[in-house]
């Protein structure tokens, strides 16, 4: 099966969030982008919905993270619903930046994950290793271990509405990335586990992203591996070539 590609874009924090989201707008809008390819993007919460109402209607938008309650006194928190509610389809979950710098765990990223889906957004599920772990050869070990936390909380048709993002954590923001054959090895033993612990029917059909310093130079031979059906783009989605990104099958 060939699965459709699948290319999400996350903003990173900064003080000209607004104008460079308002610049990366523009582009999108203006540019000729691959019809095949699925087109997420992730800014800052404070920026959801004028982006939603900006950007052109092809490319949807996400949020970069979300609590797991309906209501309640959660000061600063985003709730599910209120992301459906304000039209917005898709959550980013998991991040390696979330996971690392604020010490959530997988168990509670499953929570998040289960109310997201349950609300009815769609999830792009982060998971990958430090730096520490792949040069001790646990690549595949982590990212089970983080995956199995959500295996043990979804239902088989819950996956439809997952996308994972696999995000070697040494790789981004550092200008480093994984060769395409460690890119591939991890991807194929995600699906390899996904097969196993979910069925092997959510495994051919699951979209995994890549996730570590994509640039256009990098794209299309990552894009050309058998388990890679897109990417997760950190700062390269702020720049001109996100859109040769996008178009990395064409």
């Amino acid at each position: 099966m060939t699965r459709k590609f699948f290319v999400g874009g996350n903003f990173k924090l900064n003080p000209a969030s607004l104008a460079a989201s308002t610049s990366l707008i523009e582009g999108l809008n203006k540019a000729e982008l691959d019809p095949e390819t699925e087109v997420v993007i992730a800014p800052p919460s404070i920026y959801l919905i004028p982006v939603k109402e900006s950007v052109r209607k092809d490319v949807k938008v996400a949020a970069q993270n979300c609590y797991f309650k309906e209501s309640g006194a959660f000061t600063g928190e985003i709730s599910p619903k209120q992301l459906v509610d304000a039209g917005i389809p898709y959550v980013v979950l998991g991040h390696s930046e979330r996971r690392t710098l604020f010490h959530e765990t997988s168990a509670l990223v499953a929570t998040k994950t289960r109310a997201a889906i349950d609300a009815g957004l769609k999830v792009i599920l982060c998971i990958g290793e430090t730096l520490q772990e792949r040069e001790a050869d646990k690549t595949a070990e982590v990212c089970q271990s983080q995956l199995k936390e959500v295996v043990d909380v979804l239902k088989e048709a819950d996956w439809s509405n997952i996308v994972i993002a696999y995000e070697p954590v040494w790789a981004i923001g550092t200008g480093k990335v994984a060769t395409t054959a460690q890119a591939q090895q991890a991807h194929a033993d995600v699906r390899s586990y996904i097969a196993k612990a979910v069925s092997p029917a959510v495994a051919n059909d699951i979209q995994i992203l890549y996730g570590g310093s994509v640039t256009a130079a990098n794209s299309k031979e990552l894009a050309r591996q058998q388990d890679v059906d897109g990417f997760l783009v950190g700062g390269a989605s702020l720049k001109p070539e996100f859109a040769d990104i996008i178009n990395a099958r064409k």
